[in-house]
């Protein structure tokens, strides 16, 4: 057992996101990771929200055993944001000769386990009366001169600030941090000293006012967490998907005093939708007694030799009032595709050009931010067909920088050419000779 602690295995690592209830504990996340194997969280544990008591019970698993060397990096303060706000604060993945935390983390295994409420205190004191034996307060140049015994337990603690202010230089000292992280690690592979390591924090960098939380992401300990995305709205004939349309904010205004309203943030009735081979009519009528209506059509264009569909016209309704916003220019693509835009509406650089039919209606706008639809041949149930979005290509700054550099290169070919047809001349007077005398004839 001894000889094969003895060699140092590749890092297997199991990332503790410890989350601590924020009436009891401020919530400090902890990692471990070791030399050796780490045993993994029962099925039970896995999941939920662990106890001191279950923590401690895990630190008995792993510590249990033979002698061990455990290396505490304990930061003055620590949450999960500073692996989030401070993205690539702890290591360079690309840099794989330095063995920091963020290497450590994409290099080895990882266990989603559950929070765990103990504090920063409270680890010394579980690691402490496991080993047996007091902290010893090491950096990486006095654990260059320390001979450890591998023979007995020792529990090794390395001291790590915070910064006062969440900006840029709090970013450089975590890289500070993590660096020094990266030192004690080269150190003890070079040595080569089988070790467990955790990396924690003394207190919460960050207290939550809101309510505990009682989930974790799971795989995402360094990552920002994905917020939740809304389902697109759908509708479907015959179990099968027909139309589907998804947009960040579908904005509508009746007048300028009123301002916008946002019926993304309301569920919608789908009654009077319909579809066919060559038609799709999507009606989404709102609780405020609003209705939007998305009109499309699909038709062969011989030129491209291919079906396009396009969005005819946006219907507006409010009580006895409506009305229509014509898709006049960019509101089209191919039949097999879903149509994207980041904004279409009726206002500025408008693709939604309004019909002033009803007089009342004079002030009534649309703006649909991130806006999808697709009202033909879906790929399947849950997902759009691959987006044809509206934003072209040359765009108007493409266009100032073609223009500018054909301007340069014009003067530049003209002034090449006034160099080429430069001539020298074949004869020149010299100064220093006789002169030239024309005689004058009477």
């Amino acid at each position: 057992m001894a000889a094969t602690r003895s060699k140092l295995a590749p890092f297997l690592l199991v990332s503790l996101a410890l989350v601590f209830s924020t009436t009891s504990t401020e919530h400090v996340p902890v990692l471990i990771w070791s030399t050796d194997r780490l045993p993994d969280l029962s099925s039970s544990a896995a999941g939920s929200i662990l106890s001191e008591g279950q923590f401690s019970t895990y630190l008995s698993t792993v510590l249990g055993s033979a002698p061990h060397t455990v290396v505490l990096f304990l930061q003055d303060q620590l949450s999960l944001d500073d692996f989030t706000v401070f993205g690539g604060a702890f290591g360079n993945p690309q840099d794989s000769s330095l063995p920091n935390l963020q290497e450590a983390l994409t290099s080895s295994h990882s266990l989603s386990i559950p929070a765990v409420r103990c504090s920063g205190k409270s680890l010394v004191t579980l690691l402490q009366q496991k080993l047996g034996v007091a902290p010893l307060l090491v950096d990486a140049d006095t654990l260059s001169h320390l001979s450890l015994q591998t023979s007995v337990n020792n529990l090794l603690l390395v001291e790590l600030p915070y910064c006062a202010s969440r900006d840029h230089s709090c970013r450089e000292l975590l890289r500070s941090n993590d660096q020094t992280v990266g030192d004690v690690l080269r150190e003890m592979k070079q040595r080569n000293i089988p070790y467990v390591s955790v990396f924690s924090g003394l207190r919460s960098s960050q207290v939550s006012s809101g309510p505990a939380q009682s989930e974790w992401m799971g795989r995402s300990l360094l990552q920002t967490p994905a917020p939740a995305v809304k389902a697109p709205i759908m509708f479907n004939v015959s179990g099968s998907p027909c139309i589907m349309l998804w947009a960040q904010n579908l904005n509508v205004r009746f007048s300028a005093a009123q301002g916008w309203t946002d019926l993304a943030l309301q569920t919608p009735s789908l009654d009077g939708s319909s579809c066919s081979a060559t038609s799709a009519v999507l009606v989404l009528s709102y609780p405020v007694g609003v209705t939007l209506r998305f009109f499309m059509s699909q038709r062969f264009y011989p030129v491209s030799a291919r079906n396009w569909f396009t969005l005819d016209a946006v219907q507006l309704q409010s009580s006895s009032s409506m009305k229509s916003f014509v898709g006049s220019r960019g509101v089209y693509a191919p039949v097999e595709y879903s149509f994207h835009c980041m904004s279409v509406s009726s206002l500025q650089d408008a693709l939604l050009v309004p019909n002033n039919t009803v007089q009342n209606t004079s002030e009534w706008a649309v703006n649909f931010v991130d806006f999808q639809i697709q009202g033909f041949r879906l790929a399947n149930g849950t997902n759009f067909s691959y987006a044809s979005d509206c934003a072209g290509f040359f765009t108007a700054g493409i266009w100032m920088g073609l223009l500018t550099s054909l301007l340069m290169l014009l003067i530049f070919v003209y002034g090449l050419h006034m160099i080429m047809q430069l001539n020298t001349m074949d004869r020149f007077d010299d100064p220093k000779g006789p002169s030239i005398s024309v005689p004058q004839s009477e």
